[in-house]
């Protein structure tokens, strides 16, 4: 499909051949924001539409941004590389022919030549149309002006030429918003067309103006400096760190700031002499540059750096505040894992130093003991020694011990400090970037919600005039002029808009979708366990002991396998549904399309990666019945169990397994492979279209022709969506896999410089979008904190052993030991009360006739006079569980909550800065209007002195005076 594609070149990013490290400098218009520009505001987001001329009922065919006239948006080129002769490259598409004026954006465009000749109707059907015939009498400049019109070639289809008339007109609503057009020159891809864009002075003034850009003047000030033992700890700070800090001068500490306020046409005398806006190089003056931007491939985009500081600073320059606060919080949750990751390596260092101690896998490993165990399934599964579960008992207590309860505590804590240390960073940020002051405006509307807005207003306006019985041959003309009235940026009413009886039929399909796809991955999960019921029940025949032994781990792996590769195929699934899901609710503005469509894919996604884990966590083994009443699926198969230690090794298991494999796979292969695959398919397929012309072949291409098989920027939600499900590993069951932050922290080093050499390298550059703050993001951040406590209570209380334990020691230990514990879980069953055709074929495998096995559980005795009803033990410690999970979690909630509020939100320094700068800003306006005052007075008094030497005039050439003196007072007025 035929979509636009916008770019801009970095005024500060020097140009050169393609290579492999090359930096792209290419900006395009977001998905879904294109519009016409007007003479007052320069913005690229009009949609076209067109009525049809039938004359029964109104058919208004979907506007679809630039698609219809052609331009590409997913398919773009570069202007950003490296190179080593600059001055060299104004030939080669970074100028326009004149060499002087800089390319600033690329429009590419799609077009093809008909087969058959046509004649061109739709030039006669649209001649009326006063802006396209301007067009055709003023073509851009260039050779290429009409690729697709040679004497000798054949007129293009009906379709392909009204595009081409709607490029037209499109392009001269650029220039009439001030921007200079060149078409490209000597295009070598086959069926692409580039139009080069150059912003003159007076329009970036206007647009800077128009968006409050906060820009340098001259007024210089210093910045609070730490005085005493701060600035000795400071000081000692920054020599240890030295090493790991890079190798840029943004990255220094300044010491001195300049005075920064809104841009105004007005006030540039107050400016800084040589401001951003200033800085418009020619042609291959990138010299000074050069420096700059290849500081980002040395000093960013390497792995021989993982060890360093990001250039933040340099990144924000580069691809926008953005782009720059995702690497900065990136950044910042990176730094804070490592002191979780070290708290998670004592915690495990814990479990294995003492895990000779611990008394209940000890008994459990005691072959003494003599624990006969009931069969695992029907008939064919016989009775076991729970000895054989030593393995696994002591693997156990490598993450079930009382330092796990500790670290969950920490994490809590840790994750609310993250929060706010992050929200100090960002304040930083915005101080050091001038976004203290920047507040977003509203939005403009989407154009597929204005092209609703339209055809609702159309359709009722039809409706209207059919009830006053109006000749239907007047509505087509009228509502044709009445579109393009809209289209050219007027409303036809600022009450008309969409309400929920309009989008009912669009939300209806969002539960309805999000229940089913939410269905779905409860029926894989489901499916999943069927498979292991049946797997363990397969494996349970084999004859040989070694497999009979292996069954349970066997079944767990293959099983997590199963979940993982379902995990990341649905994760592709469910990211094209909810961006589906959000076009069809066709939201206002961009920001509430955004918001919507990362809500549906972080629900959708985190449905799908943590449903196998609550699985695992809460529901296996609860609902399994007990020996001689078994609950069944499907009257067939048997409720699997926990193992005699319990699920929390085998939660570990699937935790550590679907963590790493995400991280591995999705974030790391997927986000270097697919690319580059992308990018070799694109190749070839340009490669076949190219022309046979060998000399042709030859020459060299223009430097978006070079870059134009980049793969385009797909937006940050891929990004941030990884991170946060990350996010969630580390903290929602954190004490069932303590190693989980180290994990995420190797895992994050490497995905730091991955994603800082796939946007230098493999992107095209994205457009540079103003932002103070990471948005939506923080607010899920936040919930998934706050989710992280209350599903770690219940992990400690439902999951693991810990609270029996506690119940057991101080309850019934006789002697203040855990000696007995394992003996006291366990209850017992006389086999003969086995249900017919339950029972195991071969009951003597063991060598020996079994009258009473064991199994979990807290039930009377088979000679109670109530055997196998629930008793009183069980009841204490479900007690026990239910106040621990309100104690933890309040206790919990209360500190992260206390850490909240004790950490101020501003640091103390920057609310000083921020206070003086305004201090500061009053007394420049102070000081200009009191020159300004001084100047009037000075003019004054020349005035008046002026009208003494006239009053001394003869009184005979009363004419003569009055003239004089009007013309005396006339200075004043041209002053």
């Amino acid at each position: 499909m035929d979509e636009i594609d916008l770019h801009r070149i970095h005024p500060e990013a020097p140009w050169g051949p393609h290579t492999d490290s090359a930096f792209h400098g290419v900006e395009f218009l977001p998905e879904d924001r294109v519009e016409a520009p007007n003479k007052t505001e320069m913005r690229v987001n009009e949609k076209y539409s067109s009525l049809p001329d039938e004359e029964k009922g109104i058919h208004i065919i979907n506007i679809r941004a630039i698609e219809d006239i052609g331009y590409i948006q997913h398919e773009s080129t570069l202007l950003n590389s490296l190179c080593q002769d600059p001055d060299a490259n104004c030939k080669y598409g970074l100028c326009f022919r004149d060499g002087k004026r800089k390319v600033d954006y690329i429009l590419v465009y799609h077009y093809k030549k008909s087969s058959v000749s046509r004649t061109l109707t739709r030039r006669i059907h649209h001649n009326d149309s006063s802006a396209r015939s301007i067009k055709q009498d003023h073509p851009l400049p260039g050779k290429g002006g009409h690729l697709d019109m040679g004497e000798n070639e054949p007129h293009m289809d009906y379709h392909e030429d009204d595009k081409r008339f709607r490029r037209e007109e499109y392009e001269g609503n650029l220039m009439e918003a001030g921007l200079e057009l060149e078409r490209d020159e000597d295009t070598k891809i086959h069926g692409i067309g580039f139009v080069k864009i150059h912003a003159p002075w007076n329009v970036l003034c206007r647009e800077a103006e128009f968006l409050k850009l906060k820009m340098p003047t001259k007024k210089v000030y210093q910045i609070n400096q730490p005085h005493g033992l701060l600035k000795k700890i400071n000081s000692v700070l920054q020599k240890i760190t030295e090493p790991i800090q890079p190798k840029v001068a943004e990255h220094k500490p300044q010491t001195v700031k300049r005075l920064s306020y809104p841009f105004s046409r007005e006030k540039q005398h107050l400016r800084k002499e040589t401001t951003l806006l200033n800085k418009r190089q020619k042609c291959g003056k990138y010299g000074k540059y050069y420096a700059k931007v290849f500081l980002l491939c040395e000093e960013w985009a390497s792995y021989g750096v993982f060890y360093k500081y990001q250039p933040i600073d340099l990144v924000r320059k580069y691809f926008g505040e953005k782009i720059g606060l995702y690497f900065a919080w990136l950044g910042v949750y990176t730094q804070m894992l490592i002191p979780a990751s070290i708290v998670g390596v004592i915690v495990f260092l814990y479990g294995c130093a003492t895990v000779d101690e611990n008394i209940p896998s000890m008994e459990m490993c005691d072959q003494r003991n003599n624990i006969i165990m009931c069969p695992l399934c029907d008939k064919t599964c016989s009775y076991w020694k729970m000895s054989s579960a030593c393995a696994t008992a002591r693997a156990s207590h490598l993450f079930d011990n009382p330092a796990t309860v500790f670290f969950s505590v920490f994490m809590a804590l840790w994750a609310a400090t993250f929060m706010e240390h992050w929200k100090r960073k960002q304040m930083r940020l915005n101080y050091r970037w001038d976004l203290t002051g920047f507040e977003e405006e509203e939005a403009h509307p989407r154009a597929e919600y204005e092209a609703k807005v339209l055809e609702k207003s159309l359709r009722k306006e039809y409706r209207h005039k059919k009830k006053r019985r109006h000749l239907p041959e007047e509505t087509a003309n009228k509502w044709r002029q009445r579109v393009k009235t809209v289209m050219a940026g007027v409303k036809l009413t600022d009450k008309e808009k969409l309400t929920w009886k309009d989008r009912f039929p669009a939300y209806f399909t969002n539960f309805v979708g999000i229940i089913f796809m939410i269905g779905l991955t409860f029926a894989i999960v489901f499916g999943v366990i069927i498979y292991r019921i049946s797997t363990a029940a397969a494996l349970a025949i084999s004859s040989t002991p070694s497999g009979r032994s292996s069954v349970r781990v066997t079944v767990t792996a293959t099983a997590v396998i199963i979940n993982l590769v379902v995990i990341i195929i649905l994760d592709e699934v469910y990211g094209c549904i909810a961006r589906w899901l959000t076009q069809i609710e066709v939201p206002k503005t961009d920001k509430s399309f955004e918001e919507r469509l990362i809500f549906k894919a972080f629900l959708l996604k985190f449905v799908n990666a943590y449903t196998p884990i609550f699985y695992v966590a809460f529901f296996k083994g609860r609902f399994v019945g007990r020996p001689g009443d078994y609950v069944y699926i499907f009257r067939s198969f048997r409720m699997e169990e926990c193992a005699p230690g319990g699920c929390l090794m085998e939660l570990c298991i699937q935790l550590s397994i679907i963590m790493l494999g995400k991280q591995l796979i999705q974030n790391n292969l997927f986000e270097i492979g697919i690319p580059k695959m992308k990018k070799l398919i694109r190749y070839l397929k340009l490669k076949r279209q190219r022309s046979l012309d060998h000399e042709e072949h030859m020459k060299k291409k223009q430097r978006y022709e070079v870059d134009y098989n980049l793969e385009p920027f797909a937006g940050l939600t891929p990004e941030y969506m990884e991170m946060i499900i990350q996010f969630g590993f580390v903290t929602l069951f954190v004490a069932s896999f303590p190693l989980a932050p180290l994990f995420a922290l190797l895992n994050n080093i490497i995905e730091i410089r991955l994603d800082a050499k796939k946007f230098v390298t493999e992107l095209r550059r994205p457009v540079a979008v103003r932002a103070k703050d990471i948005g939506i993001w923080y607010n899920i951040l936040r919930g998934v904190g706050k989710l992280a406590v209350i599903i770690n209570a219940f992990v400690i209380s439902f999951t693991s052993d810990f609270i029996p334990r506690l119940v057991y020691l101080y309850m019934y230990s006789e002697n203040g030991t855990m000696h007995g514990f394992v003996n006291h879980t366990l209850s017992s069953f006389n086999v003969s009360d086995f249900q017919e055709g339950t029972a195991p074929n071969d009951p003597m495998e063991l060598g020996y006739e079994v009258q009473i096995c064991r199994y979990k559980d807290y039930r009377e005795p088979p000679w109670s006079e109530n055997k196998y009803d629930i008793s009183k033990d069980f009841w204490a410690v479900l007690a026990a569980r239910l106040a621990f999970v309100i104690v933890f979690q309040n206790l919990v909630m209360f500190m992260s909550d206390f850490v909240d509020w004790i950490i101020p939100d501003i640091p103390k320094d920057i609310s000083q800065q921020i206070h003086k700068e305004k201090v500061l800003m009053v007394e420049v306006f102070m000081k200009e209007e009191q020159g300004k005052l001084q100047m009037l007075e000075t003019w004054k008094d020349k005035d008046m002195k002026k009208g003494e030497n006239c009053n001394n005039h003869s009184p005979k050439l009363s004419r003569s005076h009055s003239g004089s003196v009007s013309s005396c007072h006339s200075y004043h007025i041209d002053v």
